[in-house]
């Protein structure tokens, strides 16, 4: 019987990630970058306020004996008046308050954001801006509206600025030649608002891996069929497909495998050119799976070694075809086929994204009731993960597994947000003692 870690061993050592395509930034999201991309014009691209306020030539109002004014915490970020304002003023006020001064300027001027029309101030004048809008020429600073009586025609200063003080230099956020987006990175928000930032509306990105997910039965019938006498409803098509597109896959669920085994081959050598995975449930177990097995065995190496786990001890793993496609032979019942899928399919699919970490959180909590555990397998228990209000402390509920739960059915796994790992050598779990925690999708 396999290890749990030697099983897991040989699936993500025959992970491979899909060719690299070109992609919509829109698109991207959660997928890794296959380039480097580098910047062309520096960001920003002019001088701009980076608060709102009066553009001011420094040594007009003193600057050149004031202390130097820090930048505010928001600088490198755009926003809006509407959006930015409440946040700038605050900003302004934390900073090292300057000398005060009394100082009155000619408001010659205004200059929104995206405004296309230059000015040009001359000594001793004042021109309204706002945040992001073009620094008008000799102007070297920005007068926060707070530190000022915030006239319209006139304005008297009542605190000195240095020059550069709130204003966003050419460049300051990248350079030409600067490297925007390195490749291997996984594109979150950040990096799909950098690469708009220095104009890349596509980007060359690893697409999600393609999952091809296959029931096979004589007992099985689509959802939309009435099931007569002996026959289920095709349960687990529907459940992993839903498992590997929360995972990030590209799924396509074929449903139910019929008709002769030559027509069988042909459906499976369909998919598995097409796939990075193929998952086949029902094919372990029983006289129908041994012809699942017969037809892989003409394509491929697969190998059903028990596995030292429970539930899902029964399942098998190997590479068909002549790419050599990653293929999991799963159980028919389907809280063995969704544990399974947690333990080995889903780390597969988070390592061809390129995920830095392709496992569940794991955390310590206190068990609340007794489970129990067979001996010299490692068990996956489904369980309802929760806080303490007054420690903080995680706490766990077994639901299947725990003393008179059964472990098969799928209603239990339905209220699990997460699934607790009993160790080999533990066959017994008791109120209070303190166990590892695979924690699941949180659910609202």
């Amino acid at each position: 019987m396999r290890s749990v870690d030697d099983q897991l061993a040989l699936v993500t050592d025959a992970a491979t990630t899909p060719e690299p395509v070109r992609m919509s930034i829109s698109n991207a999201l959660g997928l890794m970058c296959a380039e480097q991309v580098q910047a062309n014009q520096p960001l920003p691209g002019f001088p701009q306020a980076a608060i709102d306020g009066y553009a001011v030539r420094a040594v007009d109002i003193g600057g050149e004996r004031g202390l130097k004014v820090r930048r505010p915490k928001n600088q490198d970020q755009e926003s809006s008046e509407g959006e930015g304002s409440a946040e700038q003023a605050e900003d302004a006020a934390a900073q090292p308050a300057p000398p005060e001064v009394e100082r009155s300027l000619p408001v010659v001027g205004e200059v929104p954001a995206g405004s296309k029309q230059p000015l040009r101030l001359q000594p001793k004048q004042a021109v309204r801006v706002y945040t992001g809008a073009p620094l008008p020429t000799l102007a070297d600073a920005v007068l926060p509206l707070e530190w000022t009586d915030r006239g319209r025609k006139r304005i008297t200063a009542h605190r000195t600025v240095r020059s550069g003080d709130f204003v966003r230099r050419v460049g300051d956020d990248i350079q030409p030649g600067d490297v925007a987006v390195s490749s291997g990175t996984v594109l979150g928000p950040a990096q799909i608002g950098l690469l708009a930032a220095v104009g890349r509306s596509k980007v060359l990105v690893y697409p999600r891996p393609r999952v091809t997910i296959v029931s096979f039965g004589r007992e099985l019938v689509d959802v939309d069929k009435e099931p007569g006498l002996g026959q289920v409803f095709d349960v687990n098509s529907y459940s992993l497909a839903a498992a590997a597109k929360e995972a990030g896959a590209d799924v396509v669920r074929v449903g139910i495998a019929e008709g002769e085994p030559r027509r069988i081959r042909e459906v499976l050598e369909t998919h598995i050119t097409r796939s990075e995975a193929l998952v086949i449930t029902g094919a372990v177990g029983g006289a129908g799976a041994e012809q699942i097995r017969e037809i892989l065995a003409e394509i491929g190496d697969i190998d059903t070694s028990r596995v030292a786990m429970h539930p899902g001890s029964v399942q098998g793993f190997g590479l068909v075809g002549d790419e050599r496609i990653p293929t999991f032979l799963l159980p028919s019942n389907p809280v063995s086929s969704l544990v399974i899928f947690e333990i080995y399919i889903r780390p597969l699919i988070r390592l061809a994204l390129g995920k830095r970490n392709a496992h569940r959180r794991v955390v310590r909590a206190r068990a609340l009731n007794h489970i129990d555990s067979r001996p010299g397998r490692r068990g996956f228990i489904r369980a309802r993960l929760m806080r303490d209000a007054e420690t903080a402390d995680y706490l766990v509920e077994g639901l299947g597994g725990a003393t008179g739960a059964p472990a098969h059915l799928l209603a239990g796994l339905s209220e699990a947000n997460a699934m607790i790992r009993v160790p080999e050598e533990v066959t017994e779990i008791r109120p209070g003692d303190v166990v590892d925690v695979l924690f699941l999708t949180q659910r609202s």
